[in-house]
């Protein structure tokens, strides 16, 4: 019998809600979630608990209206990608549709720039940052550090132009996978995937240029909206890229995947899913791998990577434990699979470190972060500097 998963208290379940013990209750008078009570209290389902907190999410997902114009507040147009009946889109077209196309050649087609390749004073300059750090150091930390290193070799950065933003991006894209230990190569996922094995074969280097193509943007995710306020201060490129990159070394953002990798990989080592998930429920930041608020069901990405991972060396292992996850979610949480779940899928079937997840991740939408950077240095200089109302004594 598998195990089941542990129940919540009141105060578990309120505090997971970011909500008093009285709103909770009231939650369970209206009928929108059920208690079981016994000798001890009340106690809660955990996945219908997170279920419900992503639906609140969804739910404020909407910005508020300014009180006198009527418009959303914290809106920034972009021409660069759009998610439209659950399809996510690059300027027009599906990215779903482009994922056979080499990464560099869609970046190219998305920024209009033609591709320049790294100095190899500055990928040295990047290796030897990457090189210097403790050897628990991660995914984060070694991409913060190839980051910086790049930077320090690069003396003509601080020109806030998109032309600027543009090379500084293909000094990034294609400097990084050699950065992390990979091998020079046109083609920057298999450049990036021999980072983590000798021999890539031609389905990972597949999935992981899909991967990458499909990560590139999605709508205004808050480490994007750090690099556009940074270029708004008219930093430079790689100081921009460092800002949404700490911004994205968060529980609710990139280092969702690897915390997805960690919860795959106990499933695929034969732990129940329930207890799988009741261990990752522990850090109190939801379901690694399922649900998003822009979308109603399965998220897009997720959905063109999934069919491209049977063909991995480990496919067939990942997927079953990928859909034994699913049922339980499903079931449980009404939850539909995110990219998170697909990037975890991608690394275990691949055979490649959990981290890995996080790394692909993070190359992709360093294409969009740029595409983000440039567009803000085409607007008014400190526009996203924003105005603070105070509520103190």
């Amino acid at each position: 019998m598998p195990a089941s998963l542990p129940r919540l208290t009141a105060a578990q379940a309120a505090a997971r809600l970011g909500v008093k013990p009285a709103t909770l209750y009231a939650y369970v008078s209206r009928g929108m979630l059920a208690r079981e009570r016994d000798a001890h209290g009340s106690t809660f389902d955990a996945l219908e608990v997170e279920a419900f907190a992503t639906g609140r999410r969804r739910t404020a997902a909407h910005p508020p209206a300014h009180p006198t114009t009527g418009m959303p507040l914290g809106v920034i147009q972009t021409d660069i990608a759009d998610i439209e009946d659950d399809e996510l889109l690059y300027r027009g077209r599906r990215a779903r549709d482009l994922i056979d196309e080499p990464f560099a050649e869609v970046v190219a087609w998305l920024w209009g720039s033609e591709r320049a390749d790294a100095p190899d004073t500055a990928i040295g300059s990047a290796r030897a940052m990457v090189q210097a750090l403790p050897l628990h150091a991660g995914a984060m930390d070694r991409l913060r550090a190839a980051v910086t290193g790049f930077a320090a070799d690069d003396p003509l950065r601080r020109d806030a132009t998109p032309a600027t933003a543009h090379r500084i991006g293909w000094a990034l894209l294609t400097g990084i996978p050699a950065a992390l230990g990979g091998d020079p190569h046109h083609d920057l996922a298999r450049s990036l995937t021999s980072a983590w094995t000798a021999a890539p074969s031609e389905p990972v280097v597949a999935a992981v240029n899909a991967a990458l193509v499909l990560l590139i943007d999605h709508d205004l995710a808050v480490s994007t909206f750090a690099a556009r306020a940074a270029a708004s201060a008219r930093a430079d490129g790689y100081a921009a890229v460092s800002a949404a990159l700490g911004a994205a070394d968060s529980p609710l953002h990139i280092s969702a995947a690897t915390r997805t990798a960690r919860l795959l990989t106990r499933v695929r080592r034969g732990m129940e899913p329930e207890r799988a998930l009741a261990e990752a429920l522990q850090d109190g930041n939801g379901i690694p791998g399922f649900g998003h608020p822009l979308y109603s069901g399965v998220d897009d990405r997720a959905d063109a990577l999934f069919p491209l991972l049977a063909a991995l060396p480990d496919g067939e292992g990942t997927m079953d434990a990928v859909r034994r996850l699913q049922e339980v979610v499903a079931d449980r949480a009404r939850l539909a699979p995110n990219v998170d779940l697909a990037l975890a899928a991608l690394a275990s079937g691949a055979r490649l470190p959990e981290d890995a997840a996080a790394t692909v991740f993070v190359v992709g939408r360093t294409a969009g972060w740029i595409a983000h950077i440039a567009a803000e240095y085409a607007e008014p200089a400190m526009r996203l500097r924003p105005r603070g109302e105070y509520v103190g004594p």
